[in-house]
């Protein structure tokens, strides 16, 4: 497939719903999604792309009933220590952006321990945006920014679009061209608000768990489809 995006984001929504068509507790939908971040990631790796930033777990998440947020953590520390040596053998590499700190000890150690394992990988980056928020990334490059004037390293004057970007999470991924959310919701939910000014967004019914590599190649022939202006025109023979 030509015309790849670099960097796909991928807003993973409908577990639960997945879950209650089934007659199935809320937190089997979770466990049934996980497959489908598999099949992600191994579609990303066949193809070549990038990057791949999945929203795993939100800032606003942290009010969801506990014992949810308690198998959720769980289920992410046991992913993580079971998909460590597949990421090794498939040259993926483990990033994750959010406030990780508020992460229980055991689900932190274990995104740590990943990431450190695949430091050395050149293959697809495979970031996780955890106890993340859109708005929260911003205010923490401007806190970031803001302690650097302080101590005299930059001038007010210097700060630009290029310098918030440089202090976000990973300011080294590029913006993603396409976002894709699942389960139908049309909102961009606080998910790289700043990097996403000009991705292009497809929405789908689909739910998370029943997403697989037809729904994934739809949304590819759908990027591929778009005429990316960033603003300007296409010039066109007459």
């Amino acid at each position: 497939m030509n015309n790849l995006p670099k960097h796909v984001a991928i807003i993973m929504d409908g577990n639960g719903r997945w879950a209650q068509s089934q007659g199935k507790p809320r937190i089997l939908g979770h466990r049934q999604g996980t497959k489908a971040t598999r099949e992600a990631v191994r579609i990303c790796t066949k193809l070549g792309i990038q990057h791949l930033t999945l929203y795993v777990f939100s800032s606003e998440n942290w009010s969801r009933p506990p014992m949810e947020v308690s198998f959720l953590m769980s289920l992410l520390a046991d992913m993580i220590d079971s998909e460590v040596k597949d990421m090794m053998k498939k040259n993926v590499k483990l990033k994750v952006l959010g406030e990780v700190d508020r992460l229980p000890d055991r689900a932190r150690k274990k995104l740590v321990s990943g990431i450190e394992k695949t430091s050395t990988n050149t293959g697809l980056q495979l970031n996780l945006a955890i106890s993340y928020g859109g708005r929260q990334e911003i205010v923490h490059s401007c806190k970031s920014i803001c302690e650097k004037v302080q101590k005299g390293l930059v001038s007010w004057s210097d700060i630009s679009e290029e310098m918030i970007s440089q202090h976000l999470y990973l300011p080294e991924v590029p913006d993603p061209e396409l976002i894709i959310r699942t389960g139908g919701d049309s909102r961009i939910s606080n998910y790289l608000i700043w990097q996403a000014a000009y991705s292009e967004l497809y929405i789908t019914q689909v739910l998370w768990p029943d997403f697989g590599e037809n729904e994934f190649n739809q949304a590819l022939e759908y990027y591929r489809g778009k005429q990316r202006r960033f603003g300007g025109v296409i010039d066109t023979d007459e």
